[in-house]
């Protein structure tokens, strides 16, 4: 038999349907040398959410939970870092140019942490993660000169938004997380991980606008330097939680396949190189897109529409929110539609709305049609996680991870300038309908490239 890329050993979060009779709701089974296993129908997760936490293996729940506290600092830093380098008398060329250079450093990082990471471990390279970021967050508490500020901003990725995700070292985090659950499931679990990034992203923007609360006292631009302290926080809590987080995952020992397995582990790897492939192609066109739009989205507002953090802060806590239950019911609608119409679906809505929101006359319809975009948008990032951790085996999947991170991350690092440059010149529309343009490509030739895909990954399954 040939073997697959999909096909995986049965993981410590498994779905399987009830023994007749037993009915189908969501149960938790225990047995002799085995995690807790659910069985039924996954839309009972949705109701039952609590049970479905404690059914996870601890590996799973340690990961969401250090997803969780570290997208708080992150969703504080999304809205207040391009507006305290403002404060600070930065040029818009000079904060882009500085998002820009965190996006290729963390994108050089970003291959590198995924080789190495299926090669070795997964868990030191996170244990370092957060405690580089400790660091820079305390440079950029005790330092406001930008030869000290700059390196610590790019270095940690500050105010890029990765949604709780571990900047460059993403690729051990999900290959990791991966290790404890079922490919069947990874739709599910991973857009759960993905709602919980962007709740805590939720509860670090209604922060961002503490500032406006003492800044009489410290100042205008230093008033934003306490808010590093959440960054603080939340990783050294990470180090902690991830530190006593058991890994399964080995380094890899070359081994000489028997005659009768190399047809089969040739055209599987065949397959994987394939996808890869058309996975970058596509990337570049979705990260071109979201660097002219979304780093920058608190300073198109602030020059748009001559507001404050006070204002966009509550904004971008409801954006979160609202993605986080995008998120969720995109989790459920992998699990009826599918992964990639789930995407396709999702991302077709937020292209709409992307093409509507800078001609928006008042501040109150482009945040209503940016916070309706970014739902769609970015609800649909666990699945498209989903799909890049079931295509490849084990040994490959912080590579597969870090390809899919890198081939965004570098075109979506050369945004930020562009978008720096126009918007600093008033041109306020330009960059939305470029973007609008990359986007309408990439949903219709994603949709049309990985469906094949995903139908390969169900015949695997269930044969």
């Amino acid at each position: 038999m040939q073997t697959s890329p999909f096909t995986e050993p049965p993981f410590h979060l498994s779905l399987t349907h009830g023994v007749a009779g037993e009915g189908e709701g969501w149960r938790t089974l225990k047995g002799e040398g085995m995690e807790p296993t659910l069985a039924g129908h996954p839309p009972g997760v949705l109701r039952r959410g609590w049970a479905t936490w404690v059914a996870m293996s601890d590996p799973t729940r340690r990961l969401l939970s250090a997803r969780f506290w570290r997208s708080i600092s992150q969703g504080t830093l999304v809205v207040d870092l391009t507006l305290y380098l403002r404060a600070l008398g930065w040029s818009g060329a000079a904060i882009g140019m500085v998002l820009s250079a965190g996006g290729l450093v963390g994108a050089g990082l970003n291959l590198a942490v995924g080789i190495f990471s299926d090669r070795l471990r997964r868990k030191p390279f996170l244990i370092a993660y957060e405690g580089v970021t400790c660091i820079c967050a305390l440079v950029a508490m005790s330092q406001s000169n930008p030869f000290m500020l700059a390196p610590a901003i790019v270095l940690a990725g500050f105010g890029r938004g990765a949604n709780g995700a571990a900047g460059p070292f993403a690729p051990a985090e999900q290959a990791w997380l991966a290790e404890s659950v079922e490919p069947l499931h990874r739709g599910f679990v991973y857009s759960l991980n993905t709602a919980l990034g962007f709740v805590g992203m939720a509860l670090g923007a209604m922060a961002a606008a503490l500032p406006s609360l003492w800044r009489t006292a410290l100042g205008l631009a230093s008033g934003f330097r306490p808010l590093f302290g959440l960054v603080l926080l939340g990783n050294a809590v990470n180090l902690v939680l991830l530190a006593t987080t058991p890994e399964k995952h080995r380094p890899v020992r070359r081994r000489v396949a028997p005659r009768s397995l190399s047809a089969g582990i040739s055209d599987s790897r065949a397959l994987e190189n394939r996808f890869l492939r058309h996975l970058v192609g596509l990337n570049a066109l979705n990260g071109m897109a979201i660097g002219l739009t979304g780093p920058l989205i608190s300073y198109w507002f602030a020059m748009r529409f001559h507001i404050g953090s006070s204002f966009i802060g509550p904004i971008m806590a409801v954006t979160f929110f609202a993605t986080a239950l995008a998120a969720v019911i995109t989790a459920r609608l992998t699990l009826r539609v599918g992964l990639v119409r789930s995407v396709v679906w999702g991302r077709t809505g937020g292209l709409l709305l992307l093409l509507l929101m800078p001609i928006m006359p008042l501040y109150g319809l482009a945040a209503l049609a940016y916070l309706l975009r970014s739902a769609l948008n970015r609800g649909t990032i666990g699945a498209r996680q989903a799909l890049v951790v079931s295509a490849v085996q084990d040994e490959r999947r912080g590579f597969a991870v870090s390809m899919n991170a890198l081939s965004m991350q570098v075109p979506m690092s050369l945004g930020p300038i562009a978008a720096g440059i126009m918007i600093g010149a008033g041109w306020f529309i330009t960059p939305f309908y470029v973007a609008a343009a990359l986007q309408g490509l990439y949903v219709f030739l994603y949709g049309r490239t990985f469906a094949s895909v995903e139908q390969s990954a169900i015949a695997d399954n269930e044969g």
